[in-house]
Parts: C-alpha cells; structure tokens; sequence
C-alpha cells in the first residue's frame, strides 16, 4: 500500500516532519509541479486505481480489528477478529496478554508470549 504524502512533508516539522499525525495529503499545485504533472521518479498522488478490494478494505490480515480495553471485551471476540490493545496500563495489558495467550487469540500489536516473559512478576498488586 502506497503511503500518499503531500509534496513537501520532509521540509517542515508543521506538516508532519517527525509527527505522524500531521502527516496528510494536500494535492499538489503549482505551474512547475514535478508531482503534479505526474513526472518519473516524483512520489505517488491519490487515484481512484489505487484502492483495496472491497474484501480486504478495513481489514488487518483478513480479519476485523477490534478495539479491547479490558478483559470483558477480549472474551467477546470471535474467530474472525483480531484484537488491537488500546490505551491501557501495564497491569491491565498482563492481565489481557494472559487471557489472549489462554485463549489463543491473535493480537496486532503485541506478542502475548514475548510481552509476559519481559514482564515476568511485574503483575502483583503493591500493598501498603
């Protein structure tokens, strides 16, 4: 998949330089456009022959991602899910990494087995 920037992205941290969010496509404009007349070498535009088929669009591996942010929502995936581990303290993602391993079920972005052996008896509660 072809990542569409705008022209001039590398120049300036404003437009995304380092920031991944900033990074947005503009069409590019201008009477010497290198881009926009579409020369050899210059990066790729947004056209429509660029788009995923409609069985894969929105999907990760040929699955449906969902969002889990506790333990509830990862023991409601199905088979023909794969789970994305939200914005979640560590101890809670133990908890979830366990639960997936016991379960077998596929996360996209963590390795259940290589996350609990990094963080192996980090999961007790502190006492005072």
């Amino acid at each position: 998949m072809v990542k569409f920037l705008r022209r001039t992205w590398s120049r300036y941290s404003k437009l995304g330089k380092g920031r991944k969010k900033l990074q947005v496509w503009r069409k590019p404009t201008g009477r010497h456009n290198k881009m926009r007349e579409q020369r050899k070498g210059s990066a790729a535009i947004v056209s429509i022959g660029y788009r995923s088929n409609k069985k894969s669009r929105d999907k990760l591996m040929d699955k449906k991602p969902v969002k889990i942010n506790n333990l509830n929502e990862l023991e409601k995936i199905k088979g023909n899910e794969i789970a994305i581990i939200g914005s979640v303290g560590k101890r809670k993602k133990i908890e979830i990494a366990k639960k997936a391993k016991e379960m077998k079920i596929e996360v996209y972005n963590m390795n259940p087995e290589k996350f609990l052996k990094l963080n192996a008896g980090k999961s007790e509660v502190k006492k005072t």
